[in-house]
């Protein structure tokens, strides 16, 4: 049951959405709690996160062999190589689905039998924590939910946004550069239903509310299986109000809200993760006044740190990540450089000039990538994503190494830098443009999603001269090292230094203020030195430190700190003030 705050709680956040029904809704959702188990216990105490939290983004079906659900293999894979680096594994959906690589949801509720089944995903919860994507704009046409609007079956014949084609929605948003109404036949004739993403992914109505009890049900199965982490997919888009962008507006933050207090009441620990790829201060906008998202995806990192190695200048990046905002103890952001998606650019609204992201997109295409675009409101477009994978968009033509090294630095950027830190597999394993992918499906993103055959793939890792191999073992111990250390717990400080355009750097401190490590990553071709003093100028006693990632002592009283191209360095001291000259504490 719930408290007479809670329930107060409750009735303001439903009130603001659906008035006067807010009564009976309130009623409505004391009757679920405890289903599916969920709500009735004393939940264990546990932070929300710490120092070992690190996170492995992939698809179920990543990783196949004969004989073997893919579930199976991902869990014997993550078991055998994962273990010790990483603590979660989100596994984008896994449900039945029709399109968009599983975010076309037929059944929200089941596991797609060529993946597997629930076991088998409660099997990998036993070694690891889990994140779920709750799909929440759009399902698939082919859900049982549309077979019902159409055919006009009740409760369902009410969860969609049929339109007056004529309707004027030249002010809505789009991600997409194809019409926003598609045509659909129902037995009441032909109707233009709303479909943000695709005509195959029918938004969803949630001035309805029983489009919200439908998902507060999906949310106590999920966490019922294991869930902790909640991806709230493709959220900006929730609410619709003609006249407006539909983005962003006053109710789906609200949706958000409720969906926290709700985590807060019957799974204390669990995490709202929000998923939306705006412009920078739009993005943030989802942590709230502390009362909406635990974690906002970081989405303009990725985009910088292409642009601060392939242009070999960090001042953007730094100047950025001075300017980021400080957060509250249950807050932070989610560091990645790659996703199943591309690398958005929307993110670099007001931060990159558009010469600059011209000619990264030239970059781009001269490795190999793709670009997606949106759809503007004057009927123009521009650039949405670019699609390739983190190591290619890296790649130095003609010298593998260097490649390599680059593509290396900017993943011990994202494992340092404050928050939690999530690393796609495709980066983890190094795996290339998969061209043959985009010929396959015509679609730009399966650049980045590639299956591999598991036997292969372990004959690769095998072998410690191969690519994969080079990256795969590099990055795993990286990850292994940082889970040993509190100065990288994401509540731990971070103060940005400059140390000129070619190197970022920044120092961590953990709480207790005992561990210091000084991070620094040269983002340029050629070897950069700082001199030791510059590293730590007030204090002039340290003799030694520990180079966490090549696990070396160094002698700070013989000659400079060498960075060699494209390479990072984690220095640990201990007791000693910051070095470099502050750009935000």
């Amino acid at each position: 049951m719930l408290s007479r705050s809670q329930k107060q709680q409750l009735h303001k956040r439903l009130s603001r959405l659906y008035g006067d029904e807010a009564n009976r809704l309130v009623a409505r959702f004391e009757a679920m709690v405890g289903r599916y188990g969920v709500g009735t216990g004393e939940p264990p105490a546990r932070d929300l996160w710490d120092h070992r939290t690190t996170i492995l983004i992939t698809y179920a079906d990543t990783l196949k062999e004969e004989g073997r659900v893919p579930l199976a293999t991902l869990h014997e894979f993550a078991r055998q190589r994962c273990k010790g680096a990483v603590s979660t594994i989100h596994i984008l959906p896994f449900f039945p689905w029709s399109s968009d690589d599983g975010f076309s949801v037929i059944d929200f509720r089941t596991v797609d039998p060529g993946s597997g089944k629930w076991e088998d995903i409660e099997e990998i919860g036993k070694d690891f924590e889990l994140m779920f994507d709750l799909v929440l704009n759009h399902c698939s046409r082919k859900s049982q939910w549309f077979r019902d609007f159409v055919t006009g079956i009740a409760p369902a014949r009410f969860y969609f946004l049929p339109m007056d084609p004529e309707t004027d929605l030249s002010a809505v948003v789009r991600p997409r550069p194809w019409p926003l109404l598609t045509k659909t036949a129902t037995r009441d004739g032909p109707a233009y239903v709303w479909t943000t993403f695709s005509e195959d992914q029918v938004d969803l109505n949630w001035q309805n509310p029983d489009v919200l009890f439908e998902f507060l049900d999906i949310l106590f199965l999920y966490l019922s299986r294991g869930c902790r982490i909640f991806r709230l997919d493709a959220v900006a888009f929730l609410w619709k109000r003609i006249g407006t962008g539909c983005l962003h507006l006053p109710e789906t933050h609200e949706i958000v809200k409720l969906f926290r207090d709700v985590l807060s009441w019957v799974a204390p620990g669990s995490i709202l993760l929000t998923e939306t790829n705006v412009p920078h201060e739009e993005n943030i906008s989802y942590f709230g006044t502390g009362d909406e998202a635990h974690m906002v995806y970081n989405f303009s990192l990725p985009p910088l740190v292409l642009h601060g190695l392939l242009k070999e200048d960090a001042a953007l990046l730094r100047k950025w990540a001075s300017a980021l905002p400080d957060l509250a103890p249950d807050q932070a952001f989610f560091n990645f450089t790659a996703s199943h998606d591309g690398i958005g650019v929307r993110p670099l609204q007001g931060l990159l000039p558009d010469e600059e992201l011209n000619w990264i997109i030239g970059e781009v295409r001269q490795r190999g990538g793709r670009v997606s675009m949106k759809a503007n409101s004057d009927g123009s477009e521009s650039p949405y994503e670019l699609n390739i994978t983190y190591r290619d968009a890296l790649s130095w033509p003609g010298d593998l190494d260097l490649s390599l090294a680059r593509f290396l630095v900017s993943q011990a950027i994202v494992l340092a830098f404050k928050g939690v830190p999530a690393i796609y597999i495709h980066s983890l394993l190094g795996t290339p443009n998969h061209q043959e992918g985009v010929r396959e499906t015509g679609q730009n993103r399966s650049i980045n999603r590639r299956k591999w055959d598991y036997p292969e793939l372990q004959a690769i890792l095998d072998d410690p001269g191969s690519e994969q191999a080079r990256i795969f073992n590099k990055l795993s111990a990286w990850l292994r090292i940082r889970n040993r250390h509190p100065a990288f717990n994401p509540g731990s400080a971070m103060e940005i230094l400059d140390f000129g355009d070619k190197v970022f750097g920044f120092m961590r401190t953990s709480r207790t203020g005992v561990e210091k490590i000084l991070c620094l990553f040269n983002m340029s071709s050629g070897e950069q030195r700082i001199p030791w003093l510059d590293c730590f100028p007030r204090s002039r006693t340290v003799k030694k430190v520990r180079e966490l990632l090549s696990q070396a002592n160094l002698d700070t009283t013989k000659g400079d700190l060498v960075l060699e191209p494209f390479h990072a360095k984690w220095l640990m001291i201990k007791g000693t003030s910051q070095g470099g000259r502050s750009k935000r504490s």
